[in-house]
């Protein structure tokens, strides 16, 4: 699987931002993206040019559009044509969450606990999910250095209590980037990976534009992603014979024998070496972690300094009682940054189908 850096929450001049298309696109190459996801607030005008943008930088520009309203801002990928936000009154957001998906888009709470009224009309979620099944993501860090932020510490929970509960929502972080400003503080990245079969045939398979959006789309949509202050995280399980990557599921029968006859390994990796140069830590001992809804499974002693090495991981998971199954899977790096103890990166979970292997 190839991973490719996503910025995924944007703004241009067309809404409340003050940088163009092309600025924007110029400053997240500089930055080592190679998408972003251009989320202006309740229009999409500022798509056009994409096209020659995209082949002047070489990244990917997704469109979106943020549906900014008094009750909560949702951030909303891969439309095909303009999703009308003015019909959706506080309990009517599952009708707006389906015109996206008619629409072929995608759609996720942005920020949701941000600050709301009168600082940031409309920042904080007020809207009544019915569905929660029709949320494809939350953006659970917003901001630069996000994780030292206790709303952004709020959507994390959030997005782990609803795993909890068996939904299958994928957790991303943006910027919610308005300008070129010069910032110090860490910025983080939303890693999607994209199985090699799809990479296949396309010559340069690193190369952003060689993906197409809907290929960036999809992985998101399916909970392929990664979410980092500076290296990348990833999991995989080898399960029955098989490998299992974020975002897939452990099924309760591989064939005609049962997973559960074999041990599941865990396969952890962090790649200290992606964005060389854009990112900085101290050296030091990170902790990793598998976390899951029976808590902490793993913690593992990862010593960092800035040769730029890639480490690996394998551990074998323990059984689960039958009446607390195991349901999902994350991987956690924790560390310090800029003196505070964080959650530097985070990978998006493997499901594990009910009654399968615990």
């Amino acid at each position: 699987m190839k991973w490719f850096a996503c910025e995924l929450h944007t703004h241009t001049l067309h809404s409340d931002g003050s940088q163009t298309l092309e600025e924007l696109a110029a400053g997240a190459a500089n930055l080592g993206f190679d998408a972003i996801a251009l989320t202006d607030h309740n229009t999409m005008s500022g798509l056009s040019g994409k096209t020659e943008i995209e082949q002047k930088y070489g990244l990917r520009i997704l469109p979106g559009m943020e549906w900014t309203t008094f009750y909560g801002h949702m951030v909303t990928i891969g439309l095909s044509a303009f999703a009308d936000w003015r019909q959706a009154d506080r309990d009517g957001i599952d009708e707006g969450m389906e015109t996206v998906h008619r629409l072929g888009g995608i759609a996720g709470l942005a920020h949701p606990f941000r600050i709301g009224s009168p600082a940031c009309t409309g920042c904080f979620w007020e809207y009544e999910i019915g569905n929660w099944s029709a949320v494809d993501y939350i953006e659970v860090w917003s901001g630069t250095f996000p994780s030292i932020q206790t709303n952004n510490r709020r959507a994390f929970d959030l997005w782990t209590q609803k795993l909890n509960e068996g939904y299958r929502i994928a957790a991303t972080s943006g910027r919610d980037w308005h300008g070129q400003g010069e910032t110090d503080e860490p910025i983080s990245v939303t890693y999607l990976g994209i199985e090699d079969d799809a990479l296949a045939g396309k010559g340069d398979s690193t190369a952003a534009l060689s993906i197409h959006e809907a290929t960036l789309i999809q992985s998101l949509r399916e909970g392929r992603a990664s979410v980092t202050l500076g290296p990348l995280l990833t999991l995989t399980l080898d399960a029955g014979g098989a490998v299992y990557a974020i975002g897939s599921t452990v099924p309760s029968v591989s064939g005609k024998r049962k997973v559960a006859e074999e041990p599941i390994r865990a396969n952890l990796r962090v790649d200290f070496s992606v964005r060389a140069g854009l990112w900085s830590l101290s050296e030091q001992i990170c902790r990793l972690k598998l976390y899951s809804n029976l808590g902490e499974e793993l913690n593992l002693e990862v010593p960092y300094s800035s040769d730029g090495q890639t480490m690996q991981f394998e551990a074998q998971l323990g059984e689960s009682a039958p009446d607390n199954p195991r349901r999902w899977l994350r991987a956690e790096l924790w560390g310090i940054v800029r003196g505070f103890h964080v959650l530097i990166a985070f990978t998006n979970v493997i499901y594990f189908e009910e009654g399968g292997p615990q």
